[in-house]
């Protein structure tokens, strides 16, 4: 384990002695993704500073300061390389009580080698390649997706855009805080994948900064997320991994 979750293990700890543990980790990646979302995404702003500041209004200014101490400390583990930082912080606190298991990040970059083997002919033809995740945990998959393309000398800011769906909320944060922070493109929706049943959509700073409703339009791809899907498993040029992060 390295110096900064360590770190973030202790600053976590110390903010469990009036709530409970699950809800403190909820609340902080809650409030984080308000805040990074609030950044760019001027739509959802009212709605999600709301929520930011009902969250934050239970915690002492001591307790809050913590958080702010957290989120640094995962800024510089990310910093360090790719990984699931948040699902392994998650599986080293045991806070999957209800049977939730992130995937391994050495796992999810074996499975993202073997299924991005030729993503150099997709992006020669279309410019860049399209990745749905159908249940994305933590981001494991789609973090290793983009390691792997920057491995084979691609740029993922520019040439990899991700459609990433959960059902449980708190991973959806997850997934959105660490793709936003690894500069990844993405759509990260709360919703059902079976019954394309959708609460909430998360655009990612690189989502939007670089303008990529306009160039999935240009492309002829949908933009409402359950069309993306019925289009990703038809189309052979959009990446589809399979649903990993499993309850049991």
């Amino acid at each position: 384990m390295s110096d900064h979750i360590k770190d973030f293990t202790k600053l976590f700890e110390a903010n469990c002695y009036r709530f409970d543990r699950g809800l403190i980790f909820s609340d902080f990646v809650a409030m984080l993704a308000a805040a990074i979302s609030n950044a760019v995404d001027k739509r959802q702003f009212d709605e999600r500073e709301a929520e930011y500041m009902r969250i934050i209004g239970k915690y002492s200014k001591e307790e809050a300061d913590r958080f702010a101490q957290m989120y640094a400390l995962l800024v510089a583990q990310l910093e360090k390389g790719h990984d699931d930082v948040l699902g392994k912080i998650f599986m080293d606190l045991n806070l999957g009580g209800n049977g939730q298991f992130f995937t391994p990040y050495h796992m999810s970059k074996m499975m993202a080698e073997v299924t991005l083997q030729d993503c150099g002919k997709v992006i020669e033809d279309k410019g860049f390649i399209s990745v749905s995740d159908p249940c994305v945990g933590g981001g494991a998959l789609v973090i290793a997706a983009s390691d792997v393309m920057i491995d084979k000398g691609f740029n993922p800011q520019r040439q990899l855009h991700v459609t990433a769906v959960d059902l449980d909320i708190r991973a959806v944060h997850m997934a959105y805080i660490q793709l936003s922070l690894l500069g990844i493109p993405a759509v990260v929706v709360h919703g059902n994948t079976l019954t394309q049943e959708e609460y909430s959509r998360w655009y990612t700073p690189f989502h939007i900064l670089h303008g990529w409703n306009s160039r999935l339009a240009a492309k002829h791809e949908k933009e409402s997320v359950p069309e993306l899907f019925a289009e990703a498993i038809a189309s052979p040029d959009v990446i589809q991994f399979e649903l990993f992060e499993v309850a049991i």
